[in-house]
């Protein structure tokens, strides 16, 4: 039993917690406010109160938006020249994982010379090593799917080469991370789902990965059982404040698994897809993936005690065998609504699958290595098969 904890993020959470921003002690005196192309926001209040609570901090601010939901190299180098060009001495994500992931990013570039992709280790980038120390990174979550309030990793795409590569560093944690599910409560009802079911998969990749810890069992477990719980009630009561909290902590408590665990190629898969496919919101990827990923994993025989144990999390507390985790996950998905989903609504076609594996080795696939049972070429292409539509 060996392993290492690492988490230096300082989290608050709970529904109010916004307004205690300023008491923090902040990382800096200018930041700058990364946000996404939308108008979530400014819809609901977030981006003006975040500007009041740094004002009344005596911090400085400038906005930076147009992040789109898979964020693109070209603006992480956009908002890191920003970021320089004003002066600023750390960056704060406001938004979803797409905002935070890209603030991330924006912090390792301004620091640092060159491009984004010359420090990615794996697809095409050059792997050299980074110079400086990044920005400190705030990030305040309006939404409940990645967790990367609480773990290190960004996920980037490069567009002219379709690569969705996840990357990060123990200086890309977020020193100051605000998990406020007031702010998450307009979210509409397939955004929910889509962004709960990204956290339920951190969680159960964590959990049945080769490099799963005691400690990383522990919140995956908790977060399985929490989504369970509270995600069909977010996704159809949005204004419910306790499903929206029970969903938030899931989704902490799912960053935590990623800090201390590891997905598995079920992430692979799904990068590739939506690497060539910006559109396709991660969370529905992996959804339309999952029933024919985990049945495969099922019938391997190599982590039988793991899918029981993932079963009963999700309630069915009589579970004794792998394949009853499938039937709670895709009963599940249908009391989210999101059981019909189909992958040719995204432009995802037959004929690339051979493309998409490749891409998914080529990109992310270290991720493979943690896989509970080995998964070759042709397992991936069945798994792919079987899901689509």
């Amino acid at each position: 039993m060996l392993f290492t904890t690492y988490i230096p993020t300082r989290i608050l959470f709970g529904a109010g917690q916004l307004a205690h921003l300023h008491e923090q002690k902040l990382p800096g005196r200018k930041a700058l406010i990364v946000i996404s192309a939308g108008k979530s926001v400014h819809a609901t209040g977030a981006l003006p109160r975040l500007e009041a609570e740094l004002k009344t901090a005596g911090v400085a601010s400038v906005v930076f938006a147009g992040i789109q939901p898979n964020p693109t190299k070209s603006s992480i180098m956009a908002g890191a020249a920003r970021a320089r060009a004003e002066g600023c001495d750390f960056v704060v994500g406001l938004g979803g994982g797409s905002s935070i992931d890209a603030a991330k990013a924006i912090a390792l570039m301004a620091a640092n010379p060159g491009d984004y992709w010359d420090y990615i280790a794996s697809g095409s980038g050059k792997g050299l090593p980074i110079p400086h120390k990044p920005l400190p990174i705030v990030a305040i979550t309006t939404t409940a799917g990645t967790g990367t309030e609480a773990d290190p990793w960004t996920v980037v795409t490069k567009e002219d080469t379709n690569e969705k590569i996840g990357f990060g560093t123990d200086d890309t944690f977020p020193v100051l991370s605000v998990v406020d599910p007031e702010l998450m409560r307009s979210i509409p009802a397939h955004l929910t789902a889509f962004q709960g079911f990204d956290a339920l998969f951190h969680s159960t990749e964590g959990y049945f990965a080769k490099c799963a810890t005691p400690v990383s069992d522990l919140f995956a477990l908790k977060a399985i059982e929490l989504i369970g719980q509270h995600l069909p009630t977010a996704v159809a009561e949005g204004g419910n404040l306790a499903a929206r909290e029970g969903v938030a902590l899931a989704n902490t408590l799912a960053g935590l698994v990623e800090s201390t665990s590891s997905c598995t190629s079920e992430h692979s898969l799904e990068h590739a897809l939506s690497g060539h496919h910006p559109t396709l919101p991660h969370g529905a990827g992996l959804i339309m993936l999952s029933l024919a990923y985990y049945r495969h994993f099922a019938a391997t025989g190599a982590c039988d005690s793991r899918l029981i144990a993932m079963a009963r999390a999700l309630g069915r507390t009589e579970a004794d065998k792998p394949l009853d985790f499938v039937e709670a996950l895709a009963d599940l998905q249908r009391r989210c609504g999101v059981a019909e989903l189909k992958m040719s609504d995204y432009g995802i076609t037959r004929a690339k699958i051979p493309q998409y594996i490749a891409n998914a080795r080529a990109t992310m696939g270290g991720l493979f290595a943690v896989d509970p049972a080995p998964l070759s070429d042709a397992d991936c292409a069945a798994i792919l098969e079987e899901s689509y539509r």
